[in-house]
């Protein structure tokens, strides 16, 4: 999978969890430090919906000229960040034909203790 060069620059990469979930990764670096020792809030946002769309588009996978648009983007911003690898997995809570409703979770350590959470609404247009 090529990424763009946002995703680059936050370091960010793919695996699959235990359960076969699509888990993104974002190692702590400087390109990603908000106030010392903490990451920046808009590289968690911008892990958060990586993650939604990567698992949205993966849930598409087959379906030719599809484009997910954002109609609303809600991040709960839980605790900081410190310094260690970050993870985010997301759940697609509604798709339709028009609308896609996904919700993502971001946690270092522990899955339990999230970090952040994203809710995002996103318009699928199809050509």
């Amino acid at each position: 999978m090529t990424l763009p060069p946002y995703a680059e620059l936050l370091g960010l990469s793919t695996r699959r969890g235990n359960d076969g979930a699509l888990l993104w990764v974002m190692p702590f670096r400087e390109q990603v430090v908000g106030r010392p020792g903490f990451l920046h809030g808009g590289a968690i946002a911008g892990l958060l919906e990586f993650a939604a769309l990567g698992t949205l588009y993966e849930a598409l996978a087959g379906e030719e000229g599809l484009a997910a648009k954002p109609i609303n983007v809600s991040v709960d911003f839980m605790r900081g960040g410190v310094d260690a690898e970050t993870y985010a997995a997301a759940v697609i809570t509604r798709l339709g034909k028009r609308v896609a409703n996904v919700e993502a979770h971001a946690w270092q350590q522990d899955r339990a203790k999230p970090i952040a959470a994203a809710r995002m609404n996103l318009l699928l247009t199809r050509s």
